[in-house]
């Protein structure tokens, strides 16, 4: 794919991803769910909180409008609230604004097919030709001209169905949350306080230029620090556009997707609610986490990294729960992407049953070091694809052998190759990633 990543297009919003190219997505997507097949499409349009997505707003509404397509418009929404409302609506197909955990110099533009599911490849490509300028498709006259709907009851059937996905009471229990001052700051808090909880909101401010910023699921010190000062029994980060989650323990301690995926996974398989005892990690999950799934007598089936990845896994085979360490999970017997805010409901419903704490439900799980480090460079499929660096993460592995693994791979977002070691050690994880990092020297970025 020339523009479409595993995420979306995405790119610094007015370089990477232009008004130009968000208009033309409009234009197209528009055409395709409509006057092709003959009638009006209907789009439904959610946006995260950076300056730019008011901008690309309007660029997608106009492309969209232009081709005879109706826009019904969530506004500021989670991802996961744009992909539950295309089905919950009936809508053709849905359109989220984010760059998710990037800065806010960066946006993204993500399609989701009528069933809620990441777009399908092939039409992904047609977009991409057209945005080349390789097909054309007509604008819309008269009465065929679309229109614009504000579509605010729309978002808050999401809040109305994370509610309605919690059957326990929060009554008395002190939550943190850390809005990253992204789409959660608008419903995250409401669902907390509708089920009871004591809330207290961190980054639920955004003004445009402040989403990500040390704060959220990415930069998880500040609601440690939130979580012992007031005396929290437990904390949940997310991401700009919610999609993620990360929670913190009543003591302060990180418990990342790895972890969270341990503590569900034992719970819904405990009450036989965890489709064939299987949970679906990604190859990037702690070796930790592996072994933990071993002594709980779970099976897992790792995938590539990308929560695309593990829900066509999930979806294929059937499995209830699956998900990144990034914080991207998913429970599949009622959702098809990753909600951050669903995930902490659901980790909440595991405190609350089994009446334990969270770091006591995490102290089974010994994590094994890793360090990961992020490398730009000018071209990462060149990088990836030089002999040089593939022999370079072999004699990495080899260096570590049964002591650990290397894994090394290109970001499906940014020009950046990630290596990732891991063993018994930091120092030795440092050791591993330096052989790699050697290689990918002549490919740095200036």
């Amino acid at each position: 794919m020339k523009y479409f990543g595993t995420d979306g297009f995405r790119g610094e919003a007015n370089v990477g991803l232009t008004v130009e190219h968000a208009f033309k997505i409009g234009r197209y997507v528009g055409w395709y769910y409509g006057e092709r097949q003959g009638r009006k499409a209907r789009v439904v349009l959610g946006k995260d909180t950076r300056r730019s997505s008011y901008m690309f707003e309007s660029a997608l509404t106009a492309g969209l409008v232009a081709s005879g397509a109706d826009v019904y418009m969530l506004h500021v929404i989670p991802t996961p609230g744009v992909a539950y409302e295309t089905v919950d609506g009936r809508f053709d197909c849905g359109i989220m604004i984010s760059a998710s955990h990037n800065p806010y110099t960066d946006n993204g533009i993500k399609l989701v097919n009528s069933e809620g599911y990441k777009m399908d490849e092939d039409v992904l490509e047609l977009i991409e030709d057209y945005i080349d300028g390789k097909s054309e498709v007509p604008l819309a006259t008269g009465d065929h001209i679309g229109s614009t709907i504000d579509y605010m009851q729309g978002r808050n059937r999401y809040i109305a169905h994370l509610i309605a996905s919690a059957n326990f009471s929060l009554q008395g229990v002190k939550v943190g949350l850390d809005c990253a001052n992204g789409s959660a700051s608008s419903v995250a808090k409401p669902v907390f306080d509708a089920l009871g909880a004591d809330v207290r909101v961190i980054n639920n401010a955004p003004n445009g230029l402040n989403i990500n910023v040390d704060c959220g699921s990415t930069h998880i010190d500040r609601l440690r620090r939130h979580v012992v000062e007031q005396g929290l029994d437990v904390g949940f980060a997310y991401d700009g556009d919610a999609d993620r989650c990360i929670a913190v323990d009543e003591r302060g301690n990180v418990v990342d997707g790895d972890l969270i995926m341990y503590v569900c996974g034992v719970y819904l398989n405990k009450h036989g609610r965890l489709t064939a005892g299987t949970v679906v990690p990604t190859v990037m999950s702690n070796y930790g986490l592996f072994k933990a799934f071993d002594q709980a007598r779970l099976s897992y089936e790792t995938t590539a990294v990308g929560d695309k990845n593990v829900y066509a896994c999930m979806r294929k085979n059937g499995y209830s729960l699956g998900g990144e360490q990034s914080g991207h999970i998913i429970f599949g017997d009622i959702e098809c992407t990753g909600d951050g805010i669903m995930t902490s409901l659901r980790v909440m419903e595991v405190i609350r049953a089994e009446r334990e704490t969270l770091s006591q439900l995490c102290a089974p799980v010994k994590l094994y070091p890793q360090e990961l480090v992020n490398v730009r460079v000018k071209d990462k499929d060149a990088a990836m694809g030089d002999p040089a660096v593939a022999d370079a993460a072999k004699q990495a592995d080899e260096f570590l052998g049964d002591r650990g693994r290397v894994l090394v791979r290109a970001s499906g977002t940014e020009p950046l190759v990630r290596t990732l070691a891991e063993a018994p050690t930091d120092e030795l994880c440092r050791q591993a990633n330096g052989i790699v990092l050697k290689a990918l020297e002549p490919h740095r970025a200036e």
